[in-house]
């Protein structure tokens, strides 16, 4: 089945800057681009972050939700990505979309409006029942932490 996710454009978005899209037949993910409300850029300088607006809210059908993911061009070419990678868009919620860039590069980078700036990925959810044991099931791992399968 495949999902269909409801789009509304937030109050003063711009509609040229156009929904998201895939931009290969066998993408996983639909570029997200920036749409700024002064048409002008935001400028990261390094260490910074800040929530870039999508100009979309969306409505995504039970059972599924949308990840927000960084785009692999900004972070390997300019150390932009994502501080929570990746975000999570709930299937209730309605307000508006944005992406929290962060620059870990070197150098100011320009979030220019309309520039692609990170990927949605939709994906199924399930939500599971929990319940408290006085034991836990015994694996090979066993309580084996970070760093404790190999390098």
């Amino acid at each position: 089945m495949t999902p269909t996710i409801q789009l509304q454009w937030d109050a003063g978005a711009d509609p040229d800057v156009g929904l998201p899209s895939y931009e290969t037949q066998g993408a996983a993910g639909a570029d997200l681009r920036a749409n700024l409300p002064e048409r002008d850029k935001i400028t990261l300088m390094p260490g910074a972050r800040k929530l870039i607006p999508t100009g979309l809210r969306m409505a995504i059908p039970d059972g599924f939700e949308v990840q927000i993911r960084p785009r692999s061009g900004l972070a390997l070419k300019h150390g932009i990505t994502m501080v929570n990678s990746p975000g999570t868009i709930d299937g209730d919620y309605r307000g508006p979309v944005g992406v929290i860039l962060i620059n870990l590069g070197t150098e100011y980078f320009d979030v220019t409006h309309g520039m692609r700036i990170a990927q949605m990925v939709v994906a199924p959810v399930s939500q599971a029942t929990f319940q408290m044991v006085q034991a836990l099931d015994v694996t090979a791992r066993g309580t084996g932490g970070f760093g404790s399968t190999g390098l």
